[in-house]
């Protein structure tokens, strides 16, 4: 087989890991889900048999696997891209092993193989809140959504204690549990923040939920920027559908407020609180975590 990738014959059962191969010190039973840079499995522990998720690292863009299992940059062009890219993998399982709450993915272990990055997590039962959104079968209400975001910003607010930003908050990121327990996900666009000036900013977008300032190489992130994401999220759940994106919003903002679209159907103020999350200008924003938990705290 070549070194590098042909689309022509590459088999695309080779994307992912097939069942029962053996990683490490794991077995892999199935794939449960995949992106752009990633693929998530759930998979065994051979010592005690017990049940883990673990995610690879694969950028599919720039590399592939081949048939003995290594991920291979698809190109020379591409190895720089994948050898820094794998650098932030690792980087992301160092810093999930120092954050533990228990509405953040608990990180148990991470090691290299088939020249690439794998980080093992603990498993946990649940259904992520866009599934739970695509079915149309939940009906929305104020104590539903309090449940699911007020579990969720006690780890957010963690987070950004320890001066870390998640950038991709979205329901395709919120697995929730029994009692609509909320556990955050997907840790791949975290940065530092005050951001290093020597460290180049990442761009990994989500069309309706990340913050203007997200899509600018000149933009400032904060706190703000995590909170217009959990803002924007909660409106996904009162339109069982994406918002807008930021930029087209500043450009033409005919997105109708949460207080006018949902009057007398939900408290008033709470849809207030979500209009002011979901602000486009970051200084229109609750600042903080500790802001916004204030604001539903006090309706």
């Amino acid at each position: 087989m070549s070194e590098y990738y042909d689309p022509k014959t590459y088999p695309t059962q080779w994307n992912y890991l097939q069942t029962g191969t053996v990683v490490d010190d794991y077995i892999i039973e199935r794939e449960l889900a995949r992106g752009g840079f990633s693929s998530v499995y759930l998979a065994r522990q051979r010592s005690d048999q017990v049940q883990v998720a673990i995610k690879e690292y694969l950028p599919r863009k720039l590399a592939h696997r081949t048939w003995n299992n290594e991920v291979v940059a698809n190109d020379e062009e591409s190895k720089k891209l994948f050898a820094r890219g794998r650098v932030l993998f690792i980087e992301e399982a160092k810093i999930l092993t120092i954050l533990k709450h228990p509405n953040i993915v608990e990180v148990i272990n991470f090691f290299q193989a088939n020249s690439t990055v794998y980080l093992v997590m603990t498993y946990d039962y649940g259904i992520t809140l866009d599934k739970i959104l695509k079915a149309k079968e939940v009906k929305v209400t104020e104590s539903w959504l309090m449940d699911i975001f007020g579990s969720l910003l006690t780890g957010l607010k963690l987070i950004h204690e320890h001066n870390i930003l998640h950038l991709d908050v979205k329901p395709g990121n919120l697995l929730i549990r029994p009692d609509n327990d909320a556990l955050l996900l997907d840790f791949g666009a975290i940065q530092p923040y005050p951001l290093d000036k020597s460290k180049c900013k990442t761009y990994i977008l989500t069309k309706g939920f990340s913050p203007i300032e997200q899509y600018s190489a000149t933009g400032v992130l904060g706190p703000y920027s995590d909170i217009y994401a959990v803002g924007a999220s909660m409106r996904a759940c009162l339109d069982f559908d994406v918002p807008p994106q930021a930029p087209d919003r500043v450009a033409n903002d005919a997105f109708p407020l949460a207080q006018k679209a949902y009057a007398k159907k939900l408290n008033k103020r709470f849809l207030e609180i979500i209009d002011w999350a979901m602000e486009v200008m970051p200084a229109n924003r609750p600042q903080t975590v500790q802001e916004l938990q204030d604001a539903l705290a006090n309706m």
